[in-house]
């Protein structure tokens, strides 16, 4: 098969990766605490992995990853009913990887998409069961209608979370420089953190998160990208600083201020690897 359309498919299946996390993270985070939220965030994170292992054999074909999201199915009134979205998104995903199994003639992304294949119908299997649980122990939406300042600014921080998440893994793809693609990973891994704990306490203070992103910079040359990623970085910190100082609400006060160490340090992070970056460069 020609490399332009191994690349169309594998794109195709990372997109459904994409729509697949924030479809599960957004149902898990509105059950609020416990047992089947934590089961389906952990899906979350194996659908992360598979969209990771597939960036990564575009781009050793010379490929570039896509951002896009694929189809999310986010109807219904109820627990049961986004449990049995789940099942229907994960029939969609399997029809579709074992589509490209049969399509793509090289064996190593064959064994790759059907190593991904077998998550998908323990997956679906999951969810199945997730549908009874739900129905039996009446699984409810925990969220609440609050919409003022504080709810937007957090949900702010959500956008920008997952706005940074994207652009440092397709960053980390990208860069050629072995130090900065790690630290990239790892700040991705860290954001992740930070739109987990954004969403739960919006709930928790009965709002309802809203996990949308902004547009993410596409820089391939690593100067490039780290100086982008510092900028947002320090107006990010300084975001969060200031609504910490605004609240009166000591748990949350102390999770902004989290927030902007973390961001603080990675730009700290970042200046090192662009300095470094910088001192390669021929004059």
């Amino acid at each position: 098969m020609d490399k332009n359309k191994v690349f169309a498919l594998l794109n195709k299946d990372l997109e459904g990766e994409h729509g697949a996390i924030i479809q599960y993270l957004t149902h898990a985070y509105a059950m609020g605490e416990g047992e089947m939220s934590c089961e389906i965030e952990a899906i979350a994170r194996e659908e992360m992995r598979h969209l990771d292992w597939l960036a990564e054999t575009v781009v050793e074909m010379d490929g570039t990853p896509s951002l896009k999201r694929g189809k999310m199915r986010m109807g219904g009134s109820s627990v049961a009913d986004w449990m049995a979205n789940g099942v229907l998104l994960e029939e969609d995903a399997i029809g579709l990887y074992r589509e490209h199994i049969k399509a793509i003639d090289d064996p190593k992304i064959k064994r790759l998409l059907q190593r991904i294949l077998s998550d998908e119908e323990s997956h679906h299997a999951d969810f199945e069961h997730f549908v009874e649980k739900a129905q039996r122990e009446g699984a409810k939406d925990v969220r609440g209608s609050r919409t003022d300042r504080v709810i937007r600014t957090l949900n702010w921080g959500v956008e920008h979370e997952y706005t940074v998440i994207l652009q440092y893994m397709f960053q980390s793809y990208m860069t050629t420089n072995k130090e900065a693609k790690k630290e990239l990973e790892d700040q991705a891994i860290n954001e992740m953190q930070h739109l987990g704990w954004l969403a739960e306490k919006i709930v928790d203070i009965s709002g309802k998160p809203v996990i949308e992103h902004t547009e993410v910079d596409q820089s391939t040359r690593t100067a490039d990208m780290l100086r982008v990623d510092i900028d947002i970085e320090k107006k990010v910190a300084a975001e969060y600083d200031r609504a910490a100082r605004e609240t009166e609400d000591p748990k949350l006060k102390r999770l902004l201020l989290r927030l902007r160490d973390h961001e603080l340090y990675h730009a700290e992070v970042f200046g090192d690897l662009l300095k470094e970056e910088e001192d390669k460069a021929p004059n």
